[in-house]
């Protein structure tokens, strides 16, 4: 699986010969301005959206727009953007899941909160579990340490890896992902929601080294980065 990062919380995955962006926080994303990314660079296959918070779906009705890409969000953020004038949409909510040919989501509990930029509601916040043949990877969103989390083994192919965010203030630690990296049975961690803004600024080093000191790889990627994760 290829992941490139666009800082925050935005990434594109390929797996099964498709593009999947999640939380397309890209244009008033000062870590992806840093790095030159430019929204109207991205054509993913699939948009999903893990709440409605301006800083994961600010970009998210002009790519779909201009890319036709299917969006995935929990039902009230699809409502919202079907009236923002975005036909291909595919409604979910926790708990549920849905095969969309080369993989299958699965949708989790997040504790955050949630609601769109104009003020709208935004229903819950939620992760996703995607799985596939190239492998299966869990997202979090934005979302505190949760017990929910200990379901995901039990519920879910074995994990490849995860994307858990680490910045603290808006949502949990890297000390809590440490906690949620046992709970979820992984201990290969991409770090998301970092950074961005000075609530949520880690420092890296400390962040790793609390991470090996238990057995386990965090990854901080730089916006603009690409790296791969092997299956098993």
């Amino acid at each position: 699986m290829k992941i490139t990062y666009y800082g925050h919380s935005a990434f594109m995955v390929e797996l099964g010969g498709k593009k999947l962006l999640f939380d397309p926080f890209i244009t008033p994303n000062p870590l992806a301005q840093e790095a030159s990314i430019s929204a109207d660079d991205l054509n993913p296959d699939y948009i999903l959206l893990s709440h409605g918070h301006a800083d994961h779906v600010s970009d998210a009705v002009s790519i779909a727009q201009r890319s036709g890409a299917k969006v995935v969000a929990i039902y009230e953020v699809a409502e919202w953007l079907q009236k923002q004038g975005i036909e291909n949409t595919h409604p979910m909510n926790i708990g549920g899941k849905w095969n969309f040919g080369e993989f299958t989501v699965h949708c989790t509990t997040a504790v955050h909160s949630s609601a769109l930029p104009d003020g709208s509601y935004a229903g819950n916040p939620m992760g996703f579990v995607i799985s596939s043949n190239d492998g299966t990877f869990y997202f979090a969103g934005d979302t505190a340490l949760t017990m929910d989390m200990k379901l995901i083994p039990m519920l879910y192919p074995k994990l490849d890896f995860a994307l858990l965010p680490i910045g603290d203030n808006f949502t949990m630690s890297y000390e809590h992902a440490i906690i949620a990296s046992d709970f979820i049975e992984c201990n290969t961690i991409v770090g998301i929601h970092f950074d961005t803004f000075g609530f949520i600024t880690i420092d890296h080093k400390e962040a790793k080294a609390a991470f090996e000191a238990k057995g386990k790889n965090l990854f901080i990627p730089k916006a603009g980065m690409s790296f791969s994760i092997q299956k098993g």
